[in-house]
């Protein structure tokens, strides 16, 4: 279960954001590497192997080409073409003569010449023989490494064996493939490469003789003893279809033991090298790499290693598993940085909205980090600054409010004992015929009654203008009559909606005592009701307006925001106009209460808005 929550929560998720997408790219990187390893693996090798049949294969055909243009001087030459068309149809004996001086030293400046050739030949030593002869073999001349020969086999063998045959009835003379020197046919050990060519007349159409070289396999072999080859794998010698295994420091002629399945893709860095997939005789399958070896139809394979193949690949898996061993440190340690960087700030902001949760709005600095979170941090303490501050506001208006009620339920007298002395002046003054005094007497009893009757803090529109009204006579006989007062109510319904009791009468006593008194004359007030509509909203709005001295900004600022002082024993000068703004704010909101224009020395307008709220309503 802990498990399960801990993968619902932020911190879960980035955990395993993090080492998804760690493995991942760790998985990736694998593949990758090993696709691309691999590849750069098979390459190096096939281009490794490549580059070592190149090296010999390069040495060789160097030295057969200078085999080669030996060859073709010696099919050129003029005391050589001058010696076979001289004995072409002599005896064997003819240079023997003492009549025939001229032909000795035709045959000796020929041989001297064939000599130093041969000798200036750079690959002379691999040319064990050369025998040039006219068309019967009855006259050669025949040039050895050594001096001396022992073998059984001659010129006149050769030139009637089947090899010289087939040599000058090619159409082109190509070597048939490495055969055991035919001089020394008892020695098993002596491989070469023959080489013959018929020599033709001065003129090219007549063919006067034939050249024979032997080449010692030693030409290829020689190149072959620091070859690089691995002991899993094989290399072969090809001529035609003609193989050649090369082991033991020698050449084996086999059977081919391996069949071609396809041609694989060009690794190579050159184009005459061909790589091959084939399959052995034991049934494996294997690499094949060929170069042509110089000669038309020649050619060097070599088996790939795949114990070297393996080896390699071992490096190369264990640098993929460093990468791996590196990529996943990485993730465990961004997993760290993360838990760091957020889980522990996260952790640190979750216990403090707890602790708010729990009552304690203190400020903590600790949580403002230099970063995104620093931020939120910032507003989770600013946002218990507020609180206590709203707290605060909320408990010193529940006060006013308590003070308030409490100044009213204080002002609230024993009303029989008012009434009873009232009536008692009432009768007293109508007795003695002192109207006046009766008419004030009533109105006073009147007034005194309302701010007795009840606690509640809203009464209807007619009730707080009666009270005005009998507020406004006991005035009226105080200022001997200069004042007067008007009431403009647009409809009978008006009188229905509800108002804050003692709301109106601070507003004429404002414009009694401040605005028409200081004037010093005559002063008159208009009370104006109507309803105001305002986008479907229906509010009723009560001005009252005197003819008074008027008022300043500042003195209006004053009278809507000053607080009562409690030091006044009046219960009307207590209920001010700013106590009646503040209520009506307090139950109705900012966009209620009290509004004052004014212009000095002219006129003052106090006007009330409040929602429209019927008796009905209320009672509701």
């Amino acid at each position: 279960m802990k498990l399960i929550t801990f993968y619902k929560s932020i911190k879960g998720k980035i955990v395993a954001i993090t080492i998804g997408t760690t493995l991942l790219i760790t998985l990736l990187t694998v593949g990758v590497c090993f696709t691309v390893f691999q590849s750069l693996l098979y390459r190096n090798q096939i281009q490794s192997v490549e580059f070592s049949l190149q090296l010999v294969a390069g040495n060789v055909s160097s030295d057969m080409n200078d085999i080669r243009s030996f060859l073709r001087w010696c099919g050129s030459n003029s005391h050589i073409l001058n010696y076979l068309e001289t004995f072409h149809d002599k005896d064997p004996l003819a240079v023997a003569s003492k009549d025939n001086k001229g032909l000795k030293s035709i045959a000796v400046n020929a041989y001297e010449r064939l000599k130093e050739e041969y000798h200036n030949t750079r690959p002379s030593r691999y040319i064990t023989r050369v025998v040039i002869s006219n068309n019967g073999s009855t006259n050669y001349l025949q040039v050895l490494p050594t001096s001396g020969d022992t073998s059984s086999y001659n010129v006149a063998s050769l030139a009637r064996s089947e090899l010289l045959a087939s040599f000058l009835t090619s159409p082109d003379h190509e070597c048939p493939g490495i055969i055991n020197d035919p001089f020394y046919q008892e020695f098993q050990d002596s491989p070469i490469l023959p080489m013959i060519r018929p020599v033709y007349n001065s003129f090219g159409s007549d063919a006067i003789g034939w050249i024979y070289l032997s080449v010692s396999a030693n030409i290829i072999m020689d190149r072959l003893k620091s070859f690089p080859l691995p002991a899993d794998s094989c290399l072969y010698i090809s001529v035609g279809d003609q193989y050649y295994l090369v082991r033991d420091n020698g050449f084996q002629k086999i059977s081919r033991d391996f069949t071609s399945v396809s041609t694989e893709r060009t690794d190579s860095t050159d184009p005459g090298t061909r790589v091959h997939k084939v399959r052995m005789a034991d049934g494996t399958s294997q690499i094949l790499i060929s170069y042509p070896l110089g000669q038309d139809g020649w050619y060097i394979h070599q088996i790939l290693s795949r114990q070297q193949l393996e080896q390699q690949r071992k490096v190369y898996l264990l640098l993929i598993a460093a990468i791996c061993i590196a990529i996943l440190s990485l993730g465990l340690s961004m997993v760290y940085s993360l838990n760091r960087t957020i889980s522990q700030p996260v952790t640190r902001l979750r216990k403090k909205i707890r602790e708010i949760a729990l009552g304690d709005f203190s400020r903590d600095d600790s949580i403002e980090w230099d970063h995104e979170l620093g931020d939120i941090g910032r507003g989770i303490n600013e946002l218990s600054f507020n609180v206590v501050n709203l707290m605060e506001k909320r408990i010193d208006d529940e006060k006013q409010k308590k003070d308030l009620e409490y100044q009213i339920l204080q002002s609230q007298i024993n009303p029989h004992f008012l009434y009873n002395t009232l009536n008692s002046i009432k009768w007293m003054a109508t007795i003695q015929g002192a109207s006046g005094i009766a008419e004030v007497t009533t109105a006073l009893a009147r007034l005194l009654k309302r701010v007795a009757k009840g606690t509640s803090s809203m009464i209807t529109l007619k009730e707080e203008l009666d009270l005005v009204k009998d507020y406004f006579l006991i005035q009226q006989y105080r200022y001997g009559g200069s004042i007067s007062i008007e009431y403009r109510i647009e409809s009978e319904e008006l009188y229905q909606y509800q108002i804050h009791r003692f709301s109106l009468q601070p507003i004429v006593e404002n414009a009694l005592f401040h605005g028409i008194e200081p004037k010093g004359s005559a002063g008159r007030i208009l009370v104006d009701a109507h309803l105001k509509t305002d986008h479907g909203r229906r509010d009723l709005q009560i001005s009252v307006t005197d003819n008074g001295v008027g008022m300043t900004a500042e003195t209006i600022e004053k009278v809507l925001h000053q607080k009562p002082s409690g030091k006044s024993a009046d219960f009307f000068r207590q209920v001010g106009i700013a106590n009646v703004n503040q209520r009506i704010q307090y139950d109705f909101g900012p966009s209620y209460g009290i509004s004052i224009d004014s212009k000095p020395g002219v006129y003052t307008t106090m006007t009330i808005l409040i929602p429209c709220i019927s008796g009905a309503e209320k009672g509701q």
